[in-house]
């Protein structure tokens, strides 16, 4: 990738960021319901299944969430069979990612 295009993604990159920033409270007010129930299932923000909730962004494997938060690999899958059934993931169950956006802090 040329330096140009590195700056420009970089940029587009910050742009990105701070649209969802904006947006966050239209985000949160369509999303309430599923919101509810992701803090319902995660709890607080010291809990391993918010951290392991957290990191599921589809670009890590189940095993790459447990060695991440410290979570068991049975509660990892208990934690994504729990978030498919309340309609809160979407794509591969292996490669887990939440149907929902939320915010670095949603469980604080």
């Amino acid at each position: 990738m040329s330096d140009h295009s590195a700056q420009m993604l970089s940029v587009l990159a910050e742009m990105r960021d701070l649209l969802r920033l904006i947006a966050e409270p239209a985000i949160a007010q369509r999303d309430k319901k599923l919101r509810e129930a992701l803090l319902v299932i995660g709890g607080n923000a010291t809990s391993k299944k918010a951290k392991a909730i957290l990191l599921l962004d589809g670009t890590r494997t189940q095993a790459d969430v447990t060695k991440g938060c410290g979570i068991s690999k049975g509660n990892l899958s208990g934690l994504v069979k729990e978030l498919k059934a309340a309609d809160l993931l979407k794509g591969d169950p292996k490669q887990p990612q939440l149907a929902i956006s939320i915010p670095a802090n949603f469980f604080e």
